[in-house]
């Protein structure tokens, strides 16, 4: 790999900011055709550095519960968890995501599951709450994305078992027996004539595998996309890596980027590409645009449109407790249901068996971080009880197992991303999407009678950041979207967005599959519409 100093002087064929699902599939893409790929990743490379933070949560570690000491942000750059606190209306947190190699997917969960076709279609119907729900449609169809799903698919090396209430598409490899936990719960919804289906995903399943969900895995198990695209774009393709570096803002023309400025180790730098890919999640994405000001693009680069940054999306995720009748192995990420995804109620999403939960101590360090926001009064009392509350909730959190509902998100202009600093959110429920989640949860609570179950409603929560996307939508129109089919800006011919923030609605159920599908559609456009004098060049 060339040092730092001939990597600036270097004029790359692409520039990939961000090395999550979006930017290192795309970038694993380009570099296995044959152009020279450079990554700029915030984070720290993972798999080089001998102090990485694997096999658990780096909050064990924390001395204080205060996430916002040196400390703790050094444990978590370690463990590849973002580690600066974003703010919003009410409070200031560091959200649940990546900023590392592999960024939000070293710490996933691998559910792989495809969107549905209607998702990519205008809903012009109405929700529960009687209001409509302004849906866009997509540019691109379901029937385009399909052979993108089946090469992203076989890439990630997805093992599970196809959704009978999707269109059928080929099998995919078989995934281990069900845990005792997930089958009997399988049974059960089978029983009620729903369609439960064992949930596919990017993982090798190895014996007494956890998931690793919220933190890196510890051995060859978790399919991400440091280990699936990054690390064989580096070692078999030529391309090369600048880790620890932060994009500061873009250089362009009307027309065209001129260089990248990045921070790293203390020093400023230029970088320069003939094509620049955004990738680096639906928060920092628009933020890097926002500040990217100019003669030419007053508002931020690429903002014609006003809307980079708005269209916030995170989905709805509420956690169910079920006290099954069954105990046995560890409850791991094994099933799901899309039975309510769309019904004569509007639109919904999935249900899936959550996986692991944090330790205790951390349980009981989020239940402390509650009570501060809502009544700080408490808060003392809160944290001498600490010891004793983290022992009980490990218990009665180990005598079941856990569901998420995942419910869909719409876009909404005056949800958004401010750069600051700090970077913040403003985001708000709407009264429709309140409506929408009381209906869903009494559609989860008759799926799951008459077992005993402790809800645990977090979907209020902005700091449940769960697969946050739509801050630079794509679509047909320049006035309503910031980047055309292709995923190119409007306006700048050589600017693309790869990552979540493409996604002129969310779906409901988890992205990383239709993010990775879409990021090999961009690039088989990207090799395709390149003149021979462009190659040559």
């Amino acid at each position: 790999m060339p040092s730092p100093e001939e990597i600036v002087r270097r004029d790359w064929d692409c520039l990939v900011v961000g090395t999550g699902i979006g930017g290192a599939t795309l970038g694993h893409a380009l570099a296995k055709a044959g152009r020279s790929v450079l990554f700029v990743e915030k984070g720290r490379a993972g798999f080089l550095e001998d102090d990485t933070l694997r096999g658990g949560y780096p909050e064990l570690r924390f001395s204080r519960v205060d996430v916002a000491t040196a400390e703790n942000a050094s444990q978590l750059a370690r463990a590849g968890r973002c580690y600066e606190e974003l703010r919003d209306r009410e409070r200031r947190f560091v959200p649940m995501i990546g900023c590392g190699t592999g960024g939000s997917s070293a710490l996933y969960g691998m559910a792989m599951e495809r969107f549905l076709p209607e998702d990519f279609e205008s809903d012009e119907g109405r929700h529960a709450s009687g209001a409509p729900s302004s849906r866009p449609p997509w540019p691109v169809s379901y029937a385009e994305m399909a052979p993108y799903y089946r090469h992203a698919e076989a890439l990630y090396r997805v093992r599970g078992c196809r959704d009978p209430l999707r269109p059928p598409d080929g099998e995919l490899p078989a995934p281990p027996p069900l845990s005792p936990q997930n089958a009997e719960l399988y049974a059960h919804f089978a029983g009620q004539g729903l369609h439960p289906y064992q949930l596919p995903l990017a993982c090798e399943s190895l014996p007494a595998c956890t998931c690793c969900q919220g933190y890196l895995c510890h051995r060859a198990c978790k399919n991400d996309a440091s280990r699936i695209c990054l690390e064989p774009a580096l070692q078999e393709h030529a391309a090369s890596l600048l880790d620890q570096c932060e994009v500061l803002r873009i250089e362009a023309t009307a027309r065209r980027v001129d260089g990248v400025i990045c921070h790293r180790q203390g020093e400023t730098l230029t970088l320069r590409a003939r094509q620049i890919f955004l990738a680096a999640g639906a928060l920092m994405t628009p933020a890097i645009l926002l500040r990217s000001t100019s003669a030419a693009w007053p508002r931020g680069l690429a903002n014609s449109s006003g809307l980079i940054g708005r269209n916030l999306m995170r989905h709805f995720v509420d956690l169910y407790l079920v006290f099954t009748r069954s105990g046995g192995s560890t409850p791991l990420k094994e099933i799901g249901l899309s039975d309510f995804y769309h019904g004569e109620y509007g639109k919904f999403g999935t249900i899936q068996s959550f996986g692991v939960l944090p330790p205790g101590p951390i349980l009981a360090a989020t239940l402390a971080k509650d009570v501060d926001d809502a009544a700080p009064w408490a808060t003392p009392l809160v944290k001498l009880l600490s010891p004793a509350l983290a022992r009980l909730l490990a218990a009665i959190f180990g005598r079941g197992i856990l569901l998420a509902a995942i419910m869909e998100d719409f876009p909404r202009v005056a949800n958004r991303v401010v750069p600051g600093p700090p970077l913040a959110i403003d985001y708000r429920l709407h009264g429709g999407d309140r409506e929408r989640l009381r209906i869903f949860r009494q559609q989860v609570r008759r799926a799951l009678r008459p077992y005993r179950v402790l809800e645990l409603h977090q979907a209020e929560k902005n700091s449940m950041l769960a697969h946050v996307c739509g801050t630079c939508r794509f679509g047909s129109d320049p006035a309503t979207s910031v980047l055309d089919a292709d995923n190119r800006a409007h306006g700048v011919e050589n600017l693309y967005v790869v990552d979540g923030s493409f996604f002129p609605s969310s779906g409901g159920t988890n992205p990383a599959l239709t993010i990775a599908a879409n990021a090999l559609r961009v690039a088989d456009r990207v090799l395709h519409d390149e003149s021979p004098k462009e190659k040559q060049e």
